[in-house]
């Protein structure tokens, strides 16, 4: 399946270098812009399949690509995007969660573009529609003060929710951990049970539904 990209980022080096790697495994970049204003222009034009940003772009040099990439997918809702930031930013991550029902979203710091086949990977799950967040990122999600229910996950559950945050099918999960893939499943029931969550076969709805408990918008009264 031929993805279709819009990259944004400021840094010449790293969008030409961003622009060629994507080329070279399939995704062709039909735009490539440095700064928030030129890449609304370019999704109106190309009409991509998937958007590449940088989070902190010119004019303002703030979260003008985040804001953006926002503006875009209200405008035109399901159009995947990855968004790219140089450190943690949580606010970033649920700024991107909230938009397009959080599907076909992802949020991953800049390093992880080093290990080329894993970030390609993303960039095509995504553009299929899933919900993928940095590790790291989610990491700091988990980390929740002692009365949130998340503290009622066992060690296990807690390695698994996170795995699942992280958009890794169970199959993935119970290789990463060395455990069957039933045990994942029943342990992802435990997951979603303990946490008010019911069952859903939808996994990317899975994962948006847990992060977004996580960050506090789905709290019990």
């Amino acid at each position: 399946m031929t993805v279709r990209v819009v990259l944004a980022e400021d840094g010449v080096l790293l969008r030409e270098g961003l622009a060629g790697l994507l080329d070279r495994f399939g995704l062709p970049v039909v735009a490539s812009v440095g700064d928030a204003p030129a890449l609304v222009e370019a999704v109106a034009e190309h009409a991509p399949d998937l958007v590449v940003t940088d989070i902190r772009m010119p004019p303002q040099m703030s979260d003008d690509g985040l804001r953006a990439a926002l503006e875009l997918r209200e405008a035109r809702p399901g159009l995947p995007v990855v968004a790219l930031s140089q450190y943690v930013e949580r606010s970033y991550a649920s700024a991107l969660l909230d938009s397009g029902g959080g599907r076909a979203v992802g949020y991953l710091l800049k390093d992880r573009v080093a290990d080329v086949e894993e970030f390609v990977e993303v960039l095509r799950g995504v553009a299929a529609g899933g919900t993928i967040i940095d590790p790291t990122v989610v990491r700091q999600l988990l980390r929740r003060p002692p009365a949130d229910p998340v503290a009622s996950l066992s060690a296990r559950e807690r390695e698994v929710l996170a795995s699942m945050a992280e958009g890794r099918s169970n199959v993935a999960i119970a290789r990463a951990l060395h455990v069957s893939e039933a045990a994942v499943g029943k342990h992802v029931g435990n997951i979603l049970a303990k946490l008010g969550l019911p069952p859903d076969d939808d996994s990317n709805r899975r994962v948006l539904a847990v992060l977004a408990y996580l960050r506090g918008s789905h709290r019990r009264p």
